[in-house]
C-alpha cells in the first residue's frame, strides 16, 4: 500500500505571491490541468516528468522549473519513491506574460544561484514576520527568472550610496512597525530589485538582515532592563516571541531568555 501524499499549502502576505506548496507525493499523478499563476517548481527529491504544449519536459532537483499561466501540463514521478517539490505560485503580472512563449519552449534551468535564491525566499516564506525578506528574496528570483526569459545577462549591482543612506534612514524611522519592499521602492523612487542589491553592494547586507539586526539591538537593551522575551518581541517589531527567538538565537547563538538571565 502506497503511503499517503503530505501537502503544506498556504497564502502568504507577499505581493505577487499568490500561494506556496509543500508536498511529498509518493505516487499521484497531475492530470492535464492549467494555473492563472506562474508556477515556480524545485525538486527536492526524486524527478518529475511533465509534458508542456506536447512536449515532454523533466524537473530535476539540480533545475529550477517555471510553468507559465494558462498552459495545460501534467506531471508524474520518475521513480517508484514519489517525489519532493516546492512551489511558489506567483500572480501572473509578477513576469511578463509576452514571455510565456519564451517559458514554454525552455521550462527550466540550470542555475545554482537562482536555485539558492529560491531555497531562501522558501526558508523567508515559511514564517511570519518576515515578509519584508520574502520581498526581497522575490525581487531578485524575478529578476534573475526575467533575464532568463530575456536571454539577457544579469545586470551588474550598481553603487548607489545616496539611495542606500536614504532607504537607511527609512529602516531607521520604520523599525517597530515595519516597512514594505514595495512601499520603500514607491517613497525612494527606485525598481524594488534595485534597492535590494544596491544596499547588499553598499553595506555587506541586505536591507532586510539590516532590519532585523537594528530590532535585535534593541531587544538587547529591554531584556537587560529586565522585561520579558514576550513582551519584548512585539515591542520591538517581531510577530511573536518565537519570531523574535529564531532571530536572536540567529545572530547571538543564544535564546532571548538565556541572553537575560546571563545579567
Amino acid at each position: 500500500m502506497q503511503p499517503e501524499a503530505t501537502v503544506r499549502a498556504w497564502r502568504p502576505a507577499v505581493p505577487g505571491v499568490s500561494e506556496v506548496l509543500h508536498a511529498h507525493f509518493p505516487s499521484h499523478a497531475y492530470p492535464l490541468h492549467t494555473h492563472d499563476t506562474w508556477a515556480l517548481l524545485v525538486v527536492d527529491t526524486g524527478a518529475v516528468q511533465y509534458d508542456l504544449e506536447r512536449h515532454e519536459h523533466a524537473a530535476l532537483r539540480s533545475r529550477v522549473t517555471l510553468l507559465p499561466p494558462n498552459v495545460p501540463h501534467d506531471g508524474r514521478s520518475v521513480t517508484p519513491d514519489g517525489f519532493r517539490k516546492r512551489v511558489v505560485y506567483l500572480d501572473a503580472d509578477a513576469l511578463d506574460v509576452r514571455r510565456i512563449g519564451r517559458a514554454v519552449d525552455h521550462p527550466g534551468w540550470e542555475d545554482d544561484a537562482l536555485r539558492g535564491e529560491v531555497h531562501l525566499l522558501h526558508e523567508a516564506l515559511r514564517h511570519p514576520g518576515d515578509e519584508f525578506e520574502a520581498e526581497s528574496r522575490l525581487a531578485l528570483v524575478t529578476q534573475r527568472l526575467t533575464a532568463h526569459l530575456e536571454r539577457l545577462p544579469e545586470p551588474p549591482a550598481r553603487s548607489d550610496p545616496g539611495l542606500v543612506a536614504r532607504l537607511q534612514d527609512l529602516l531607521d524611522a520604520h523599525v517597530v512597525d515595519g516597512v514594505s519592499l514595495a512601499r520603500a521602492a514607491r517613497v525612494l523612487d527606485a525598481s524594488p530589485t534595485h534597492l535590494v542589491r544596491a544596499f547588499r553592494r553598499e553595506l555587506g547586507i541586505p536591507p532586510h538582515r539590516y532590519l532585523t539586526g537594528r530590532r535585535v539591538d534593541r531587544a538587547r537593551q529591554l531584556l537587560l532592563a529586565g522585561n520579558r522575551p514576550a513582551e519584548v518581541a512585539v515591542e520591538v517589531g517581531f510577530h511573536d516571541q518565537a519570531h523574535l527567538t529564531r532571530h536572536f538565537r540567529r545572530m547571538l547563538g543564544v535564546t532571548p531568555g538565556a541572553f537575560a538571565a546571563s545579567a
